[in-house]
């Protein structure tokens, strides 16, 4: 265990500011310790009664911050990826047209979902998994800032039934992985609203900007999404994996997977869909007591703290593009929507054409000393640093460190 502890990343430290996976409260990981120990896997109630009553408690929780009707309900999968192929297995059901679960990919027209160019891989993951092809998607242009530009959805739409394409879904990013960026939701589900599609969002970052008042906006026009993602290991300070998976219409979580299972659910007519048994709603069957972990650090700590630690995680985001556009040897790759800030170091004796091997070597210095963790990203200006500020107690002076840091490892 020393090995492993002297080996591993210590998300703990102020000066780990890389991937978009929080330093969990202590709290939450006693609860996996608890979680492990009892073992109750959740596909029936009878197997995690606790777990599962938990699971609904939280998921109500997430929908009414979220601004989404009563009647909107959902499951706890492990992970984004996990998240955004349930959400999509859903809309296919809701508006393929035909039976596809049980049919197959091929008992109707080949179908696609518009999504941004900015949008995170598991999206063509997902579509791929569901036998649709790289066609599966149809990437939507994005502006300067990263963003969806909904003027582009009409010819995303126009271009892919041309090409003999279905549309039955379009995908928004709340919080996309490379820059950070929120899609303007508005628009996009005015576009969805008016072709009869599903809109889903991933929110896997940044749906938990609906917990803070300062920063809310960023997500209008969420709470008329017809399926959510929102990862709790990111913005709720979880350990991985525990993501949300939210539909507007709770009846539809039970599309995603259909088949039976009778040694396991035992209903028939109007009981054949039970909500306590989320095995039929999830790509688990067996599953770890997920809520356990976000229910006890509610209940214990309150709704506060999460508040505002995502107020002052997109704060810090700000005062540090504030900092990196005072100085005149760092370049801002784009103003941050959020906690995630993306920048290369430009010193004036290295040309131009010398910045994105600069910008590699500089990471591979900073964390092979150990000083600091922070990851690189490849945007059209060419390769950037990228920095998510989502430990609590990272502060301004560790960023000051940081960009001190880069310069004494950027001299000859």
């Amino acid at each position: 265990m020393a090995r492993v502890l002297e080996g591993s990343h210590h998300l703990h430290h102020p000066r780990y500011v890389g991937h978009q996976v929080t330093a969990p409260l202590p709290l939450a990981a006693l609860c996996d310790a608890v979680s492990s120990l009892l073992n109750n896997g959740m596909a029936v109630y009878e197997m995690g009664p606790v777990a599962t009553a938990m699971e609904h408690h939280v998921l109500a929780w997430m929908a009414a911050k979220l601004g989404l009707p009563p009647g909107a309900r959902g499951v706890l999968t492990s992970g984004g990826s996990a998240g955004n192929l349930t959400a999509l297995l859903a809309a296919r059901q809701a508006k393929a047209g035909y039976d596809a679960w049980n049919g197959g990919a091929h008992a109707g027209p080949p179908l696609t979902v518009l999504v941004p160019r900015s949008a995170h891989y598991s999206l063509a993951r997902a579509v791929r998994i569901m036998g649709w092809g790289e066609g599966g998607l149809t990437p939507v242009d994005v502006d300067d800032h990263f963003r969806v530009r909904p003027d582009a959805l009409e010819d995303a739409l126009a271009g892919a039934t041309r090409a003999g394409r279905q549309v039955i879904a379009v995908a928004a990013s709340a919080g996309s992985t490379a820059t950070g960026a929120f899609d303007p939701l508005e628009p996009v589900a005015d576009f969805a609203q008016r072709h009869g599609l599903w809109f889903h969002v991933d929110g896997a970052h940044g749906a938990a900007a609906s917990l803070s008042p300062r920063h809310r906006a960023r997500v209008k026009g969420i709470e008329r999404a017809d399926s959510v993602v929102w990862d709790a290991h990111k913005g709720l300070l979880m350990p991985a994996l525990v993501t949300a998976v939210l539909f507007r219409d709770g009846a539809r979580s039970f599309d995603a997977f259909s088949q039976e299972a009778h040694y396991l659910f035992h209903g028939d007519g109007e009981d054949a869909r039970p909500y306590s048994d989320v095995g039929l709603r999830t790509l688990e069957c067996t599953k770890e007591m997920m809520a356990l972990k976000v229910y006890t650090c509610l209940s214990v700590l309150g709704t506060r703290v999460f508040e505002e630690a995502v107020t002052a995680s997109y704060d810090q985001g700000q005062r540090f593009a504030r900092l990196l556009t005072a100085a005149p040897d760092f370049e801002l790759a784009v103003e941050p929507d959020c906690n995630i800030v993306c920048f290369r170091h430009t010193p004036a004796r290295v040309p131009p054409e010398g910045w994105d091997a600069l910008q590699v070597r500089l990471r591979e210095a900073l964390v092979s000393r150990g000083s600091f963790y922070l990851v690189q990203t490849r945007l059209p200006r060419g390769v950037y640093l990228r920095t998510t500020l989502i430990h609590p107690l990272t502060g301004d002076a560790d960023l000051e460190a940081l960009l001190d840091a880069l310069r004494k490892a950027a001299l000859p």
